[in-house]
Formats: C-alpha cells, sequence, structure tokens
C-alpha cells in the first residue's frame, strides 16, 4: 500500500514509500519502474528530497530516518529520530527539509516537532502540540516580514506557527468544524487554506505571516479596517488545569502566583512545570501504563488461543501445575520476543512428563509426594513456597472413611467432589457456580503435645524440624513438666524424660510395709490406709484381700 510519492527533478524519478522496506522509484521519462532502494526499516510512512543538495531521506514506523544519496543509490546514514523526545514505539509521519538545505523537521506519531542539522545525531529543538495527535504536515514558511523562516506544523487539532530557533510560537489555527486532514500555504504570503472533515475549505489570512496573494488583494483593506490595537494573550506553551488537578497534583499553593493564570473554570500553568509536577506526583505512571499496554496485548493474543483444561493429579499437584505454568510462559515468551526454538539441552521440565510412563509413579504413589515443608525441600529451595499450613490442618487430622459413611456420606460422593476441585484448579483461575452437599467434616487431634499446642495457639512446625543435636540442646535447656505426672517431662519434638530409683522386689516390700506402719496411726480409714495401691493391685485382689480379713473376723468372735 502506497503511503507518500517525491518528485525528483535532477533524474526524472518518482520516489513511492509504501508498507514495505523498499522505496520504489519509477522513471516518468523512460515509464518504467528502476531498482528500488532498500531501507532498514520495517515500512516506510514518508519520503522528502532536498532541493539544494539532493539528499533524499525516508521516515520509518520504527521512529528512524535513514538518508540516501541518489547519485550512489545507496545509504549514507541512520538515525532514529524519535528517542530523544523520550518516544518508544513511535513513527516518523513528517518530513521537510529546509531551503537552505542543513536543517531538517521531523513529526512523531505522539505530537512532536523535532529539528536536526544534519551534521549532528542529537535534535537542536523540541517542540510538543500537547495533543498527543499525529504530525500530518511541516512546512518551512519564509516571510517578508522577517529574515529567519516558520514552521508551520499541523496535527488533527491544530496549526502552530512558530520559530524554529527559539521554539516561541507566533500564532496558531484550531478550527471547530472537523478534524483537520491537509494544510495548503501560498508561498510568501499569509493565506493558509485547511482541509478538513467538512464539505467547505475554511481560509486564514495573517497579515504577520505574509501579504495577501495578488489575486486577493483587497483581503489587506479588510485587515486593516479590522486591526484593533488590543492583543490577545496566546497560551501557547500552556496547559489547561482545573482546581480538581491542582489538588492531585498538590499544586494548590500556587493559586494567587504568577504561575497559574487564572482562566474560565480553571487555570493555565507552564506545560514543563506540568510534566515536572505530574512525574513527582506519580514516578512510575509512564511505566505502569506502557506495562499495562503490554499485559493487553498479552491478554488479547491469550484469548484468541484455544485453551485445553488439564486435570492435575491427585500427588504433587504443586509440581504439575508449576510446570504447566512454566511451561505456558515459556510459549508466551516466545510468542511475545519471536525467538528462535531452543535446543532440547536448554529446556526444563514440560507437561510431557506427566504423560511419560517412567515418571508415572511420581504423581500417583503417595510414597514420592514432594514434602515442600522439610529441612531437605527447604535447605535446597530457600524460597520455595510462602504457603505456611494453619493450625487446625497441623494439629488435627480428619476422621477415617468409615467414619464418613457412617455419617451417610459414600465414596462417590468423595469421589464427585474431588473431580469437581480438579475442575476448577484446572480451569486457570476460572471460578465455577457448583452447588455441592455439604456435610460436616470430623477432625481428631493427633496427641496430647498438639492438644496442648493448638491450645496454646503455638505451631510445631519449626520444631519438629529441628535436627536431632539440637533437640537434644533444647531439651536440656527448655524442659517443662506436663499435666500429668510430676516426674515426666516434656520436651522439643515430643520427646519424653521420667525419672525413677531402681529397687529390688523384697526392698520394694519393706519400704511398703514401714510406710503402712508409720503413715496407719493418727489418719482416717481409707484405701491407703489399707495399704491397697491403685496402680500396683486390680479389683481381683482387693476383692481376696476382702474376703481373707471377713473370715478372720468370724474366728475372732467365736
Amino acid at each position: 500500500m502506497g503511503r507518500d510519492i517525491e518528485y525528483d527533478c535532477w533524474s526524472c524519478d518518482l520516489l513511492c514509500a509504501a508498507s514495505s522496506p523498499d522505496l520504489y522509484r519509477i522513471n516518468l521519462e523512460q515509464g518504467r519502474f528502476l531498482s528500488s532502494l532498500n531501507t532498514q526499516s520495517g515500512a516506510v510512512n514518508v519520503v522528502r528530497r532536498s532541493k539544494v543538495h539532493g539528499l533524499v531521506a525516508c521516515g520509518g514506523e520504527d521512529g528512524a530516518v535513514e538518508c540516501f544519496d541518489m547519485r550512489a543509490r545507496s545509504s549514507v546514514g541512520r538515525i532514529n529520530a524519535v528517542a530523544p523526545a523520550g518516544g518508544i514505539d513511535e513513527e516518523v509521519t513528517a518530513l521537510e527539509f529546509e531551503d537552505g538545505g542543513f536543517l531538517m523537521a521531523v513529526g512523531s506519531s505522539a505530537g512532536k516537532v523535532l529539528i536536526y542539522d544534519l551534521r549532528s545525531s542529537r535534535p537542536i529543538r523540541v517542540k510538543d502540540h500537547m495533543y498527543g495527535s499525529p504530525i500530518l504536515d511541516i512546512k518551512w514558511h519564509q516571510t517578508l516580514n522577517s529574515d529567519r523562516p516558520k514552521l508551520i506544523t499541523t496535527d488533527n487539532h491544530i496549526v502552530r506557527i512558530w520559530d524554529p530557533e527559539t521554539g516561541e510560537g507566533m500564532t496558531s489555527i484550531e478550527p471547530t468544524d472537523g478534524a483537520i486532514n491537509d494544510t495548503c500555504v501560498f508561498k510568501e504570503s499569509g493565506l493558509i487554506l485547511l482541509a478538513l472533515d467538512c464539505s467547505q475549505i475554511p481560509s486564514y489570512f495573517i497579515p504577520a505571516l505574509g501579504t495577501a496573494p495578488k489575486w486577493c488583494s483587497y483581503l489587506e483593506n479588510l485587515t486593516e479596517e479590522l486591526e484593533e490595537d488590543a492583543q490577545t494573550t496566546i497560551y501557547d506553551d500552556y496547559k489547561f488545569v482545573t482546581k480538581e488537578d491542582l489538588e492531585r497534583l498538590s499544586l494548590t499553593n500556587l493559586i494567587g502566583t504568577n504561575l497559574l493564570r487564572a482562566y474560565m473554570h480553571g487555570f493555565f500553568i507552564d506545560y514543563r512545570l506540568y510534566k515536572k509536577a505530574q512525574s513527582l506526583s506519580d514516578p512510575v505512571a509512564y511505566d505502569t501504563y506502557i506495562e499495562q499496554q503490554r499485559k493487553e496485548k498479552l491478554e488479547a493474543e491469550r484469548s484468541s488461543r484455544i485453551t485445553i483444561k488439564r486435570k492435575l493429579p491427585k500427588v504433587n499437584r504443586t509440581l504439575a501445575a508449576r510446570i504447566l505454568e512454566n511451561e505456558e510462559a515459556e510459549d508466551e515468551k516466545k510468542d511475545a520476543d519471536n525467538a528462535k526454538k531452543t535446543s532440547k539441552k536448554k529446556k526444563g521440565l514440560s507437561s510431557d512428563v506427566l504423560k511419560d510412563e517412567r515418571f508415572a509413579a511420581m504423581f500417583e504413589n503417595k510414597d514420592f509426594e514432594v514434602d515442600e515443608f522439610s529441612q531437605e525441600y527447604l535447605s535446597l529451595h530457600p524460597m520455595a513456597s510462602k504457603k505456611q499450613p494453619s493450625l487446625m490442618e497441623e494439629h488435627f487430622e480428619p476422621v477415617m472413611e468409615d467414619e464418613d459413611e457412617s455419617l451417610g456420606y459414600s465414596n462417590a460422593q468423595l469421589l464427585e467432589e474431588e473431580e469437581e476441585e480438579e475442575e476448577e484448579e484446572a480451569g486457570n483461575g476460572r471460578h465455577k457456580a457448583i452447588k455441592k452437599s455439604r456435610v460436616p467434616r470430623l477432625y481428631e487431634v493427633k496427641d496430647e503435645r498438639h492438644a496442648e499446642a493448638f491450645w496454646n495457639h503455638v505451631s510445631l512446625a519449626k520444631e519438629d524440624t529441628l535436627p536431632l543435636g539440637e533437640r537434644v540442646a533444647a531439651l536440656q535447656n527448655a524442659q517443662r513438666p506436663s499435666h500429668g505426672a510430676n516426674n515426666i517431662k516434656v520436651g522439643p519434638g515430643g520427646s519424653r524424660e521420667i525419672s525413677f530409683v531402681s529397687r529390688s522386689r523384697n526392698k520394694y516390700n519393706e519400704d511398703m510395709e514401714e510406710k503402712e506402719v508409720v503413715g496407719g496411726h493418727g489418719k482416717r480409714r481409707g484405701v491407703q490406709s489399707l495399704g491397697l495401691k491403685p496402680d500396683r493391685f486390680g479389683p481381683q485382689g482387693r476383692g481376696r484381700g476382702g474376703r481373707f480379713r471377713g473370715k478372720g473376723r468370724g474366728r475372732g468372735r467365736r
């Protein structure tokens, strides 16, 4: 598709820029195509030729300007013209050489005009239209009123006339009938015609820009009659802001100063001050915008793909999900960067591992399940997982399946719920409204140690992962008595310490008899006074002792 044409009067060639890297040449004298000029840009938007030295400049959609010497038919220079203005992913939409041949004006798709000296790679002046619309046309206009030429730059909203050396604006034209498509300026005059999105072509006459053409000299008399002494103020390099914008930028303290000019329902502020305050109030706004644009582009590409629902295995679900996520991220990176395929040696784990029979037991047998909270796993993956189990999961365990069946909850229902949970996890965050039959689940505490820790809101995960040597050291330093017997001490990791004195049976019986004799007087009759220990003898021993004592008392009465 053609985009721009330029005539070379020296060789009678017509240069055509199109949506391709080639700059086509048509010789009008011979009536045939000549060999095209190859550029390094993906497509050429605009082409211009200098009438002084014959240099041809091409503006590409990658923001670069490349110059060709038609005598050698080769490139003599190439620069990124829009990069110094802070433009990213911008295009060159307008080009124009000065009549002197040394200056070149470049217009970008972001509404900025850059003036270059062909002897330097840095711009000498940057002018922002502050509308964000692409620059449509650039004209160097020489006036009779001044020695220096003026620049007339046009976008869809406004036509600006300004001094290229100082950057000061002379005047501007902002039509209200429609968007601007093109501009026509009569040479060495102040008459300007605009092509708008309407049926009429408005005309503007600016006496300061030049005299009226001969065929409409009556315009001079009209301007003399309309001339007034009062001069209107032009807010060219100013930004209109409201009071809410000033509060957002923390510039309300400038109200009443010469930095703000009240106008209608707001104020005019210097554009450079506005951009500086905006960057200070939100320094990462531009980076956030660029990142958001990239995410939207990736989301648009992702939505056009055919998504495949994958069912995660019951064992090592986290590992399987991580493998699938890494594979999807790798595919997205390849699509975004258009990179070459990496070799098999550099590839990580892919979804083929889930289908390989050699690794089938890894996702089916619970003996191969990866414990992400073990000491060995944490030493190899310090930042592996930030998710910690809750106190309920740590200190309690669910009841067995036969108990669930006694509550009327069948194994078939359990399997159905597990399948539904797998579908939810494999849906990449898509929530499905599935109504399930809810029944209460019962849990039981693991042991007395876990019950005490749960009562105190303490986690034992760190204590259980300690090595054996550290457990022994902690057992000596931090032993605490349990709620049971006094001679049992509880240590970290579920350890217990019991202290006792070993004695023979005869010695034990003698001590017990002495204890009965000493403690038998002056105390209330009971189990201890009879010498019957609940921990030592069972109910059968107490029964025989009772019958013996009853028989002895009967003989004494006879």
